[in-house]
């Protein structure tokens, strides 16, 4: 594009697409540093500047925010923006003054960016939550009177038929409704299994990164865990400890990275599984959701006998239900069951009873099929952009890596990012950020970072994207 045609010290070029912002920031941020804008300059309005660059005037106020936001230029209301004394505001004190200010709450408490990219978070502003009502009110009332019909610890019957019919459909699990075991959400699997599984001081291997709230169940049953590393095609199955009884993992969408475990690296995990006479977790939380042909088959679907898979429902509908299941082999479910009875006997019946009809006439499908639609464009949006950004202001910076399944993907850093400073300026542009070391063992994840997309909007991506290629670069 031709030059600013301002009365301007600096030549300023953009090339067209989404990075536009980053790229004229970084170039207005050179400018300031190198002197070339002097502290007092005044800045051209943001309507000026986007006419001679041609470029949309959202562009050049994004441009500007971010200067804003690290100290480089202040606006004087009425009057415009100028160029800050570095000495007196340097971006430095900036991220230190952000650091010691009390985040923007809501209500509740709870930290709420406007851009929030972190983990495990679904989108419930599509649920069908009318129909949902009306399911639960029914299943208050059937249940009040025939709570004895719901008080078996494996869960409510016509749930967990509903559940078979499901995970055969969506992840072609092989299971009959005795496999099943309702819980109360994932997390309850987790307990439940690390309760019948481990004896103290057996190791478990488990993902490094990986998800720390199964990690967390092992080692509280009393477990000796063992963090196995994970490249892009999942767990490296060479390096799980000869000793390890029990190996957690999440094959189908990993945790945090978002890889997919390669069929030579399955077939390698169950014969290592089977040699060590091992039994494998296999936690998939979020693989309805996929983005490219039919999935691969469950671990349980390829070793039934060895595998216990756990399933939830907080992607696919909402956290909150905090329902979800196991489906365990058969020598192992009594055992499972009667701890499960000992912690809080049989899970509500109500919930159970709402969510059996919720699969049975369809709307779980139906739900799944929209929002799998609409994640994907949400994910493509994404994707498509940074893999501009690559060619362009981030290229040699980061590198996407492969992900075809749930809500979110990740990408790794080529060259040492100070991971503090790319979080605070990312707070300061009110973008949350999650890195991968806060779900590591050891520090083999410092240098990739999550990026979670089931909150985001189609009208932030292409703002997101900018901000994410200047907080990167």
């Amino acid at each position: 594009m031709p030059a600013a045609r301002l009365a301007f010290p600096i030549a300023l070029r953009l090339a067209p697409g989404r990075g536009a912002s980053a790229a004229l920031h970084l170039q207005l941020r050179e400018a300031i540093l190198e002197g070339r804008l002097a502290t007092g300059f005044r800045l051209p309005p943001t309507r000026e500047l986007a006419l001679t660059l041609g470029v949309a005037r959202t562009t050049v106020v994004l441009a500007y925010e971010m200067l804003v936001a690290e100290g480089y230029v202040r606006v004087r209301q009425g009057d415009g923006t100028y160029v800050q004394s570095l000495r007196r505001s340097s971006p430095r004190a900036s991220l230190k003054a952000h650091a010691a200010a009390p985040p923007a709450v809501t209500t509740s408490g709870m930290a709420s960016p406007r851009f929030d990219l972190r983990l495990g978070s679904p989108d419930i502003s599509g649920f069908p939550f009318d129909v949902w009502r009306r399911l639960a009110a029914k299943g208050w009332k059937s249940s009040a009177g025939h709570a004895y019909e719901a008080s078996d610890p494996a869960g409510f019957a016509p749930l967990r038929e509903a559940i078979v019919q499901h995970a055969s459909a969506s992840r072609a699990v092989s299971c009959g409704t005795d496999d099943v075991v309702v819980t109360a959400g994932a997390q309850q699997a987790f307990d439940l299994l690390a309760r019948t599984l481990v004896a103290p001081g057996m190791v478990v291997a488990v993902e490094d990164p990986g998800y720390r709230p199964a990690r967390m169940a092992f080692e509280a049953a009393g477990a000796r865990i063992a963090g196995v590393p994970v490249d892009e095609e999942g767990m490296m199955v060479d390096r799980i400890p000869k000793t390890a009884r029990v190996i957690c993992v999440t094959p189908s969408h990993q945790f945090p990275l978002g890889v997919t475990m390669s069929p030579g690296r399955r077939s390698a995990l169950l014969e290592c599984a089977r040699k060590q006479d091992a039994i494998v977790v296999e936690d998939d939380y979020d693989c309805e959701f996929r983005y490219d042909s039919r999935p691969l088959d469950a671990l349980q679907t390829l070793a039934p006998g060895r595998v216990c898979y756990v399933g939830t429902f907080s992607k696919t509908m909402f956290p909150a239900l905090r329902l979800g299941y196991t489906i365990v082999p058969e020598p192992l479910r009594q055992r499972l069951l009667a701890l499960r009875s000992v912690a809080d006997g049989f899970g509500a019946p109500a919930p159970q009873w709402a969510l059996a009809a919720f699969i049975r006439e369809g709307h779980l499908h139906r739900h799944v099929r929209r929002m799998q639609r609409l994640y994907a464009q949400r994910r493509a949006g994404l994707m498509a952009g940074l893999s501009e950004g690559l060619t362009v202001g981030l290229q040699g910076r980061i590198r996407l890596l492969p992900s075809n399944a749930g809500l979110h993907f990740s990408l790794r850093a080529l060259v040492p990012l100070d991971w503090p400073r790319v979080l605070a300026r990312a707070a300061q542009l009110d973008m949350a950020l999650e890195p991968c070391s806060r779900h590591a063992i050891h520090k083999r994840a410092d240098d990739c970072c999550a990026i979670g997309f089931g909150l985001l909007k189609d009208e932030q991506i292409a703002t997101v994207i900018d901000r994410l290629q200047a907080v990167l670069a």
